[in-house]
């Protein structure tokens, strides 16, 4: 259970902080920088469940993505140690990926095939959406890295899950675009191009 009583430690003044392990790192840690990430999505994700206040399925689903940015945190705030027990750390299992495939085929079941790259553009929603998507691919690319790094101290489903978020993302706000009316805005190559 977690219980914060106080705000401030000031344990971080000198530039270190401590993982869930008890480890001491340096602020710039790469598993600092891969749940700072993630937090900082958890922050957009929160602007746009209170965009998507109007369409109780879309918030219900965003909230409940959130919850899972939480654990995704814990799981990569602690790194994994060998012959870990089941359930000995909070982790991003694979169920949890499943429901993201899950929801991207029955939000994406009725959208029009693209035929090409969609603007990031569209109802205040959908642009929140691709910030989302966005900063859930710096994620992902942060949590590759640390893969790369520290592989037998990091959870790997944490990555199929951020990719798999990412794709979320994206079919959602051109489901939002599609149920308010707006439809996708379409990338036009060269559009601006003018001949000398």
């Amino acid at each position: 259970m977690v219980k914060l009583n106080k705000i401030y430690t000031r344990t971080g003044d000198k530039g270190t902080t401590m993982l869930t392990s008890g480890d001491i790192v340096p602020k710039f840690d790469l598993r600092i920088e891969a749940y700072g990430c993630v937090d900082e999505l958890n922050a957009q994700l929160g602007m746009a469940c209170i965009l998507a206040k109007d369409n109780s399925k879309l918030g219900d689903l965003l909230q409940y993505i959130q919850h899972d940015l939480f654990d995704l945190g814990a799981d990569l705030s602690t790194p994994m140690v060998a012959d870990e027990a089941p359930d000995a750390a909070l982790r991003i299992i694979a169920s949890q990926t499943l429901a993201l495939e899950q929801n991207i085929d029955e939000f994406n079941e009725n959208l029009a095939p693209l035929k090409s790259f969609v603007l990031p553009n569209g109802t205040t929603l959908a642009a929140q959406l691709h910030i989302c998507r966005t900063v859930t691919r710096r994620a992902e690319r942060i949590v590759a890295q640390l893969i790369a790094e520290q592989g037998a101290q990091t959870n790997v489903e944490s990555l199929k899950y951020l990719n798999r978020l990412s794709d979320l993302f994206f079919v959602l706000s051109r489901y939002d675009n599609e149920v308010s009316g707006q439809g996708d805005i379409l990338w036009k190559p060269a559009k601006n191009r003018q001949s000398l």
